[in-house]
């Protein structure tokens, strides 16, 4: 029987998925894992992308049971942060605080532990690059600082969390920081949140190298 990766996250990971069919997992990094292992391994694994836009850490606690539990993966990835920070910039804020984010962090992971003791979860890092998704708000004012600031806080925050329960981290901000080209900003990312293709490729291989050592 096949084992079942979950990828989970927010719109980085949703990337255009259907929410009908588990066959298209959007234009992201899941399409492309999915792609390169079941290439390297036929057969040997189901691919599930079960990522939704706009989500906080939050909104995974709040469908853990039907999105999570209820598809008993053998596996799962998570990718979540940005959202938490990005909301706070809107005309209505709606972010999560840092010691929030954490402890819901930490509350999700234990009831996955505790309802599927047998899964294996990594978690990846959230990451943030100056683009015009991320420096100015609505009003003009210049937020990427404090943006940055922030992301970088809930990066340490999932770090925490992945070496409280030890978890596989993924480290990501680092590999993009130093890939950045302030002279073509939107490379990497397009509104510096969202991955174009080379973004997602980026995020496969560190993806992949990662699963390899625990699978």
């Amino acid at each position: 029987m096949s084992k079942v990766i979950l990828f989970q996250g927010d719109s980085i990971t949703d990337a255009g998925r259907s929410y009908e069919r588990n066959d298209w997992r959007g234009h992201g990094y899941a399409t492309m894992v999915s792609g390169e292992l079941g290439l390297a391994y036929p057969e040997e694994y189901e691919f599930i992308n079960r990522g939704i836009s706009g989500n906080r850490i939050v909104d995974i606690y709040a469908r853990m049971k039907r999105d999570i539990i209820n598809l008993k993966p053998d596996y799962m990835s998570l990718l979540i942060g940005v959202n938490d920070v990005w909301h706070e910039f809107s005309e209505s804020p709606n972010g999560v605080a840092t010691d929030k984010f954490e402890k819901v962090y930490s509350m999700l992971i234990e009831e996955l532990q505790k309802a599927l003791p047998n899964l294996k979860i990594m978690i990846l890092e959230p990451f943030v690059l100056k683009g015009n998704g991320t420096s100015e708000n609505a009003s003009g004012e210049e937020i990427y600082p404090a943006f940055r600031a922030d992301v970088l806080d809930k990066a340490a925050a999932a770090k925490r969390v992945s070496e409280k329960y030890n978890l596989p981290f993924i480290p990501l901000q680092e590999k993009f920081d130093t890939l950045y080209n302030p002279e073509n900003p939107s490379y990497w990312l397009t509104d510096g949140v969202h991955p174009n293709t080379s973004g997602h490729a980026l995020i496969t291989k560190e993806w992949i190298k990662k699963f390899e050592e625990i699978k």
